[in-house]
This record gives C-alpha cells, structure tokens and sequence, in this order.
C-alpha cells in the first residue's frame, strides 16, 4: 500500500470479546473500528457508523462468534462513561463467519481499500474519516 502509517495512531489486530477492544481503546480520543457485518448487502458493501452519536443498529452486528456483540460492547462502554469521544465503526459485509476461513475476493478487496482510505484520511490533521 503507498500510504504509511500515520505518527501517534496505534493500530490494533483483535480477536477476543468485543469488550476488551473497548478496553484496550480506553482513553483514546478517537476510535476507528473495522468489523464483519451482515445485513444481507452485497458482500464487500461498506457500511460507516458514528457511534459517537448513538448506538449502532444491533441487527448489522448481530452474528459473532463472541457472547457479547460489538454494538452492545459499545452501549455498555457508553454507559459506563468509558466510550472515547469519537468511536467510528466500518462494517463490511461478510457472507463467511466461521474462523480461520479465508476473506472472499469481494471482502478483501473491500478491507484493502478502507485499509487505505483510513491511512489517507487520519494522515490529514483534521482526521475527517
């Protein structure tokens, strides 16, 4: 990819509960988050999410193979006054949500491409992403 990682943004790869990525971005002023979605979209398709306005519509992020879903993980953070001031979530439409399987050509190319629309985005010093 032709765009470098931005000084001071720390990127984080996480597996576990949703709750501990909430954990580990506590204190951030502003979180950009990447996650799987299904809404029956087209796989590949981008959906943006301020979440930082309200809650995330719980029926896009409803399959997870965690006990606890990335929108109520975020609702609980809210609540419990730890959610950063900024908290935006990308979900790209999935079709597969077992681990270990490989993306599908539509879902990579959708992660690569929002991969370097971000980079783009919060090397401006507005961070308009």
């Amino acid at each position: 990819m032709g765009a470098r990682q931005p000084a001071g943004l720390e990127v984080v790869e996480h597996e576990g509960e949703p709750i501990e990525l909430i954990e580990a971005c506590e204190g951030a002023p502003a979180v950009w988050i990447v996650d799987a979605v299904c809404s029956g979209a087209k796989p590949g398709t981008l959906h943006r999410l301020d979440a930082s306005e309200g809650p995330l519509p719980a029926q896009l992020f409803g399959v997870s193979t965690h006990r606890l879903g990335l929108a109520d993980a975020i609702e609980l953070a809210r609540a419990l006054g730890r959610l950063p001031a900024r908290v935006i979530v990308y979900g790209i439409e999935a079709t597969e949500f077992e681990p270990g399987r490989p993306l599908s050509a539509p879902v990579a190319l959708a992660a690569e491409q929002l991969t370097k629309t971000l980079l783009e985005q919060l090397a401006r010093p507005a961070h308009a992403g």
